[in-house]
């Protein structure tokens, strides 16, 4: 009796209002609770739930990690780190990721969304990072370190933005300019125009990445239906696990045999499984702190430049979390909730530039694919997620073994669900008109400058010109490249303006709004209580606007 009591106690908080895991949960009288057999299977049924929930979460967690690793790795040897430098940051945005996760599952939007670093950041930091003042330091760590402070400062100041646009809900009013017809390229090039990270990066090494691509489309796909296990779906809920797992070896197996011995150096960078350095160099514990880098310096410059990767991160959660609620099965997020979330985002900044994490955060993309592969919209799975990026990024050999997959490996996980997301934008067109030319031009148009556009200013990126823009004002350059080499903001920019601009009274019902409006508010659709309601009764203190 006691444990069917404890399982009961147990399992209805854990059945996440967002989410479909397909679990039976029984109504047991009363007079069944005192049966040894219900005892028995409701413990087994607990400990099969919390089997799978936490091998879902490690599988956000394993996911997350692909750029986690990724953008340190690139920017650390840009300021003069060393590789032990690399997995203190790694560490520590791991550590961030897992406490802004948390906060947003709780408190903020409370979609089923993991929130990581964003390669949004990247152009307003290497901006700080060639600062004449920070150059002229001779010596590496200590240019790091100085570099490192002056990016957290950066990152405070333009966190504020953020956060006054989310509690002021200065977004949700502007988000009442949206519609299915403007949501649709703005989510599709969330996914579509993150491109460059799929099959370009996959092909640095094809005999891992291409096999990684073609065995997850197989397993989740395919096998989705087998179920070697007892009426379970082993390899719908658990494809990246497994691939995973499997390629990992494989790649272990052709570095062990000596299979790049006199390979460029470009292959082995991206195919073996020791050349990433991080667990020779990962601390066995390491508690990250804020202001452990020293006190944060501030630059007016390098205080605008952050802003508008703000601004850009802003555009790109956005998009995420309208794609992660229909993934999610869900209502699109009232104004208010997407304010709200915005606003934890923006503390969550806040804390990236406490904490020093070399990046700002953003809702990670691949872990809202990963929503729809699996068909798991569990609140609780992206919680304990997060815990395990707090738990391995204090234990740094550990978390620093599973950082050490190679990065083409992600590639072709990012070709699936990348790709999954892009669709689920699409998929707002079907509560418009197709019928209707100027849907079409609206939709064609800003799909297509969302890619163009960014691809323009990207291909003159390189290390000896940081960007199209070119004046003597560096905080402008970076601003500008900043705004005009993301897709969604792009694609926003340009959906946005015409479809408010067009024939806006005669083309209400051709945009969709008559199914969109309901949900612009709290109350306007009685499912939002159920999934947006904030825990522990905190409605009481702050009721919905």
């Amino acid at each position: 009796m006691l444990g069917t009591f404890l399982f009961l106690f147990i399992y209805s908080p854990w059945r996440s209002g967002v989410g479909h895991l397909e679990l039976m949960r029984e109504r047991l009288t009363f007079s069944k609770l005192a049966t040894f057999e219900t005892f028995l299977w409701g413990s087994v049924f607990l400990c099969a739930y919390k089997v799978e929930t936490i091998l879902l979460a490690f599988q956000n967690y394993i996911l997350v990690l692909g750029t986690s690793v990724m953008i340190p790795s690139a920017l650390v040897p840009l300021m003069g780190g060393s590789d032990g430098d690399k997995a203190r940051v790694i560490q520590t945005l791991l550590f961030v990721a897992g406490i802004n996760t948390l906060l947003q599952a709780l408190f903020g939007t409370r979609l089923p969304a993991v929130v990581g670093g964003s390669f949004a950041y990247v152009i307003p930091i290497v901006y700080i990072i060639s600062d004449s003042h920070l150059q002229r330091i001779s010596d590496p760590h200590v240019r790091f370190v100085h570099t490192m402070r002056a990016i957290q400062g950066a990152l405070i100041v333009a966190a504020s933005i953020q956060i006054i646009l989310g509690y002021s809900q200065v977004w949700g009013l502007f988000s009442r300019f949206f519609s299915p017809l403007g949501m649709a390229p703005v989510v599709g090039l969330v996914g579509f125009g993150l491109f460059q990270r799929g099959f370009p990066a996959l092909g640095n090494c094809i005999e891992i990445g291409l096999p990684m691509l073609l065995l997850v489309i197989g397993l989740s796909q395919y096998l989705k239906n087998v179920k070697p296990m007892r009426d379970f779906p082993i390899f719908e809920r658990f494809p990246v696990l497994i691939c995973v797992s499997i390629i990992w070896i494989y790649s272990i197996i052709l570095t062990a045999s000596g299979a790049y011995h006199g390979k460029h150096a470009i292959t082995q960078h991206n195919c073996r499984t020791d050349r990433a350095n991080l667990i020779s160099t990962a601390p066995w514990f390491k508690l990250p702190y804020p202001l452990q880098w020293g006190p944060p310096t501030f630059a007016a410059g390098h205080s605008f430049a952050m802003m508008s990767a703000v601004v850009v991160s802003m555009v790109e959660s956005t998009g995420a979390y309208m794609a992660a609620s229909r993934l999610a099965i869900a209502t699109p997020p009232p104004a208010y909730v997407l304010s709200r979330g915005i606003g934890w985002q923006g503390i969550g900044i806040l804390l990236d530039g406490l904490f020093g994490t070399c990046t700002g955060s953003t809702v990670s993309v691949e872990n809202v694919g990963l929503l729809g592969l699996t068909r798991v919209g569990s609140r609780r799975v992206v919680q304990i997620s997060a815990g395990f990026m707090i738990f391995f990024s204090m234990l740094g050999k550990f978390g620093a073994v599973f950082a050490s997959i190679p990065f083409p490996i992600y590639a072709a996980l990012y070709c699936v669900l990348f790709g999954l997301v892009g669709s689920v934008g699409l998929s707002f067109l079907q509560f418009t008109n197709l019928n209707c030319m100027r849907n079409l031009i609206i939709t064609g148009l800003s799909l297509f400058l969302g890619i163009s556009i960014p691809q323009f200013f990207n291909e003159y990126w390189y290390p000896a010109r940081h960007g199209l823009v070119q004046t003597n004002a560096g905080w402008f350059n970076a601003f500008v490249n900043t705004i005009f080499t993301s897709p969604p903001m792009v694609g926003l920019i340009v959906a946005v303006f015409l479809d408010n601009t067009l024939d806006v009274e005669k083309a209400k019902k051709d945009r969709g709004m008559p199914w969109w409006v309901k949900f612009r508010t709290f109350r306007g659709d009685n499912r939002n209580e159920e999934f947006y309601t904030l825990p522990f009764n905190l409605n009481r203190f702050f009721p919905p606007t």
